[in-house]
This record gives structure tokens, C-alpha cells and sequence, in this order.
């Protein structure tokens, strides 16, 4: 026989460290479920404290607060099933550290499912705060069987689905998750939901983060698989959302005659257990809402994102949340005229409201009229405000100054970056003074090549491009025109050869390979480790490789002074790409 449970999965931005705050949107998010009729709902991983919450998790104080927390939003579980992610620490910060999911019923902690797969590669870094767990959980709600999962578990083609389905009798299974955006994520992540679900004959209710966290971005995208590997409800990308569904459940699992009971972790409640395979909780029936609850809902189903408006939202709302959630009043940051500086304005804009963003323009005598002009243009299409401060006097006091020790001679490096330094210690003036952010405008190619100047166009405390390769820029900066239906960026912004215009006749062709082969290059060596060999076997003239390998090399000193930025590729540098500064080894 079957019957019908509503579910709901709650797509929160919760903000690290903030205990009291995510516990009031959890509360607010409980009361609206249960006005909904609502008989589970299931919070992101870690949802309690944010993620990733890192060397927090080391300091005992904060896990006492989570714990506290916790109990605090599962007294209002009451006449409804709550999963919220949380930390565990049974020994107060002294023993070992869970990554759980914590099962909220009857207003208390009455299980908690211990993640057992820990990621521990590219961004995350699971393994060195939390132990991993031994066995799956179901819940026994009076006849219905229901799995709990965090994120990796259902990654894993050993993970614990097909034992809670096949031991334990599931034909529901909510996996909570907290799994950061790259390109393509939300599809493939997605793909592999339906086949999970399709392979152990269960709907899979996956719920995930959205939200902006340092240099990741999460994007939500959380969704419903039928037994069948159809897709029955998604979320909208990068935007808080609930979505509820009622799902078919069947009746009458029978205990296996291998279970016993045992304490549930310390909890004080009382679960069952299959003797070295699976955990039970028992819980109280769901109410009969036939009756009383609202009808039937229909599902979410948002549509997926094309490729470069979902790279854009990525930007966008991690641009937001840096800005919102460590408190700024607004950004602020250099107008070149170039593409980087106008693409970085238009996400900005995007992101706060042109009345948030302030541009500054900085000629000197190597600027041109056409470039000046074209960051006045933009900033007339952003409907921003724009500074004007030409720095040949203070450039000129510089070389004075240095006149004594450096002879004059034809412009060298060293004049170049005086003039990008200026602009630096212009934008930090504004900082200090309005308490704006300084936004910098580079992209990775540039950065991956150290096509940039510390202290200089490095100086600031966001970096909205930082992953960004520079073909790339120019096709979100097309389709930011396309959305707007006008030249927002100008076309001749878009069509001009990029220029550092830091001495006559500059063009960053002159010291770097066509874009297009420099993003194919650093693409191949950065995202895929390939060493010069493969790279060269895959149709690039070895001199150019080496030399872009070099650079790449050379400047991880830079790198790792610059600011954080959003990662938008499935390798970025900084949480992605560590590798020593020291470090005579070349890969060749």
C-alpha cells in the first residue's frame, strides 16, 4: 500500500560562524513548513554553523554554541521531521568531530547520522577536522523508511544508498549536501541524482547550499529523482527557494530479525540497529494530514542555466555575499576603460545596485582618449558614479624622487608598475575613507602568468575575475550586452586589443601568446596537470608552452598575495592549486 509524504527541501544561504542567524532562519523556515502541511524537512550540510566552516571547527567554545543552537531550532520541530546539518563533538571539542545530520523530532536531537565519506581533495578539506562515520541510518517513522546521506556519501559508488535501500528497507533517501559551483556542476550533479535514484529504485531528495562563502560559490540547483532516474522538482540556481513535493511511500517494511536496540549515540532516545550494517532511529508516525493540510502542492521544476548566464549568476552572487556578508557599504574600483574593469563594474552593479559601486579613472600620458572615453561611457550605461584623478603629477614626483638612484633611460618594468601602484594606493585612499570594498578588475590568464603588479592593479580586497580566463571575459561581457539589449559594455571596449597602456603603444600581445592559446595552455597545465610533453602532444609549439609554463611557475609568489576571488572553473589557484613558492621542481 501507499501513501503520500510532503517533503520539503529548504535551499538556505546560511553565513559562517553566524549561529544565532542561522538558527532564526531556520526557526522561520520550520514555521512556514509546517503552515505548508510539510511532514520532513531537510536542511543543507552544516547548515547550523555554514560551511566550509574551517579552523572554526578547532575551537571547542564554537562547538559548544552549534550544539546549543541546535537544540534551540529542534524545539520547534514539533508535528514535523527536521535534518539540519551540524557538528558533533561528543567529547566537547576533546575527542573526535562528526560531520552529522541531526534528526529533529518531538522538539528534540533524537538521532544523528554521521557522514562517512570525507571528501578530501580540491577544495575541500574535510579529513582534517572531522572523523568519518561507520554506518548508514534510516529512519523508522512508524512504517516508512527513510535514509539520510550528507553530500560525498552519494558521490561515492560504495556509498551507503545501496545499504540503506537493500539492508534497510529505504524508499526514500535525503541526502544533504554542500557542494560548491564550477562550470557544468549543475548538470552533472544532477545526472548523477537521477542515476543513484534509478540504480536503488528510490527517490532521492538531494538538497543543497546556495550562497557565496570567501571563494566559493554554492549554487543550490537541489533536486527530487523518481525511482525511474526522471527529474520530479529542481531548484533555481543561486536563489533561496523551498521545494516541496509529495512523494509516494510504501507501507509494511518489516524489521530484519538481526536488529537490536541500542543507544543512539548518546542522544538518550533509543534506536535499532542490523548488526554491523545499518542504524535505525525510530520516530513517531507522521500525522494523517489528508484533512488539514494544504492541497497538493506542485513541484518546483526551474530550468537549468545556459553556460554563460550561469557562470554570470556564479559572479554575481558571490560577489553579493562577500560584500554583504562581511559588511561593506559598497565597492569601488579602477575604470581602465579596458573589458576586465567594465565587466567587473557590470557584475557589480548586478550584484549591489549601481548606487554601491563608485569608479575611478586614472590617466596618465600613455592613456588614451578612446579608452577614457569608453570608461565614461560605461560608467553613464551603469548609472554609476565616476572619479576622475590624473596621475601625472603624482607619477612625475616619483621619478624625481627616484632620479637620484635609478638613471633615467627608456621606460623600464620599474616605471610601468610605479604607474599601477599609484592607481593601488588611489583605491585604498577610498577604501580607508568610505569603507568600500576595492574590487580588482584582473582575470586568470593575467594572473596566471603574473600579468600584473603587486601592490599595484592586485591591490584591493575582492578579485570578481580572478578565475576568469580572458576569452572568457569577452563572452560574458557579450551576453551581458544581449541581457540588456544595448551596448551596456561598449562595443568598442570589446573590440579594442587589450592594452596595460602603461607606456606607448602597449599591447599584451607583445609579451604574452594569443589569448586564445594562452587560456588553452594554462587550462591544460593548471586544470588538468598535464606536464609539457602532453601539452606539446596536444597541438601546442613547444617553445610557446614552455614559455607559458614558466611564467605560470615563476609568479606563485604573486598569486599568493593577492586577494580572494570566485571560483568559477573546476581548478582555481588559492583553494584549488597550493603548491609551494619555494620549489625548484619543473615539470617538463
Amino acid at each position: 500500500m501507499n501513501r503520500k509524504i510532503r517533503v520539503e527541501l529548504a535551499q538556505a544561504n546560511p553565513v559562517v560562524g553566524d549561529l544565532e542567524g542561522n538558527a532564526a532562519m531556520m526557526e522561520a523556515w520550520i514555521a512556514e513548513a509546517k503552515a505548508r502541511g510539510v511532514d520532513l524537512l531537510a536542511f543543507p550540510e552544516l547548515s547550523i554553523c555554514g560551511y566550509p566552516t574551517e579552523d572554526l571547527l578547532l575551537k571547542p567554545s564554537f562547538l559548544e554554541d552549534c550544539e546549543k543552537a541546535l537544540v534551540r531550532v529542534a524545539k520547534l520541530a514539533k508535528g514535523i521531521i527536521v535534518i539540519a546539518g551540524a557538528p558533533e563533538s561528543p567529547g566537547k571539542g576533546t575527542g573526535p568531530l562528526y560531520n552529522t545530520a541531526a534528526i529533529l523530532s518531538n522538539g528534540k536531537i533524537a538521532a544523528r547520522y554521521r557522514k562517512i565519506h570525507l571528501p578530501n581533495y580540491g577544495v575541500f578539506d574535510e579529513k582534517r577536522y572531522f572523523t568519518a562515520g561507520t554506518k548508514p541510518l534510516v529512519l523508522r517513522i512508524g512504517d516508512i523508511s527513510i535514509g539520510v546521506s550528507i553530500c560525498e556519501d552519494v558521490w561515492v559508488d560504495d556509498g551507503p544508498t545501496g545499504t540503506q535501500v537493500s539492508e534497510g528497507g529505504a524508499d526514500l533517501i535525503v541526502n544533504i549536501s554542500a557542494s560548491p559551483y564550477s562550470r557544468g556542476k549543475c548538470r552533472e550533479r544532477e545526472k548523477l541524482m537521477r542515476k543513484r535514484a534509478k540504480e536503488h529504485s528510490v527517490h532521492l531528495c538531494y538538497v543543497n547550499l546556495i550562497g557565496g562563502q570567501d571563494e566559493l560559490v554554492f549554487d543550490g540547483s537541489s533536486v527530487i529523482c523518481s525511482p525511474e532516474g526522471k527529474t520530479i522538482a529542481r531548484g533555481r540556481p543561486f536563489g533561496e527557494e523551498s521545494i516541496v513535493a509529495d512523494i509516494p511511500v510504501h507501507h509494511g517494511h518489516k524489521p530484519s530479525s538481526r536488529q537490536r536496540k541500542v543507544a543512539n549515540r548518546g542522544s538518550g532516545n533509543t534506536a535499532t540497529t542490523i548488526e554491523g550494517s545499518v542504524d535505525f532511529a525510530d520516530l513517531p508516525p507522521f500525522r494523517d494530514r489528508r484533512k488539514t493540510a494544504p492541497k497538493r502542492l506542485s513541484p518546483t521544476m526551474a530550468e537549468h542555466l545556459a553556460p554563460s548566464e550561469e557562470i554570470y549568476e556564479a559572479l554575481v552572487t558571490g560577489t553579493r555575499d562577500y560584500v554583504e556578508k562581511n559588511g561593506f557599504r559598497g565597492v569601488v574600483l579602477g575604470l581602465s576603460g579596458g573589458i576586465d574593469s567594465a565587466l567587473t563594474a557590470a557584475v557589480a552593479v548586478d550584484a549591489l545596485g549601481p548606487d554601491r559601486v563608485k569608479g575611478v579613472t586614472m590617466p596618465s600620458g600613455y592613456t588614451s582618449s578612446a579608452t577614457l572615453n569608453d570608461a565614461k561611457k560605461l560608467a553613464t550605461n551603469l548609472g554609476i558614479s565616476l572619479y576622475e584623478l590624473p596621475i601625472g603629477t603624482v607619477y612625475d614626483s616619483y621619478l624625481s624622487l627616484l632620479g637620484g638612484i635609478i638613471p633615467k633611460g627608456p621606460i623600464s618594468i620599474t616605471e610601468e608598475n610605479i604607474q599601477a601602484r599609484i592607481r593601488g594606493n588611489l583605491l585604498m585612499a577610498f577604501s580607508n575613507h568610505f569603507g568600500w570594498l576595492v574590487l580588482t578588475t584582473g582575470n586568470k590568464s593575467e594572473i596566471a602568468v603574473g600579468y600584473c603588479t603587486l601592490y599595484g592593479d592586485m591591490a584591493g580586497g575582492f578579485a570578481v575575475l580572478k578565475d576568469v580566463p580572458k576569452t572568457l571575459v569577452f563572452t560574458l561581457s557579450r551576453y551581458r550586452n544581449r541581457v540588456a539589449g544595448k551596448a551596456l559594455i561598449p562595443s568598442s571596449t570589446i573590440r579594442r586589443k587589450p592594452s596595460a597602456e602603461l607606456r606607448p603603444d602597449q599591447c599584451d600581445q607583445d609579451s604574452l601568446p594569443p589569448y586564445d592559446m594562452l587560456d588553452r595552455i594554462i587550462e591544460l597545465y593548471v586544470e588538468h596537470d598535464m606536464s609539457l610533453r602532453q601539452i606539446v602532444a596536444d597541438g601546442i609549439k613547444r617553445k610557446t608552452a614552455l614559455d607559458v609554463i614558466r611564467m605560470i611557475d615563476r609568479n606563485e609568489y604573486k598569486r599568493r598575495q593577492g586577494p580572494p576571488g570566485i571560483k568559477i572553473t573546476p581548478k582555481a589557484f588559492g583553494r584549488d592549486r597550493r603548491l609551494p613558492i619555494t620549489n625548484r621542481y619543473r615539470n617538463r
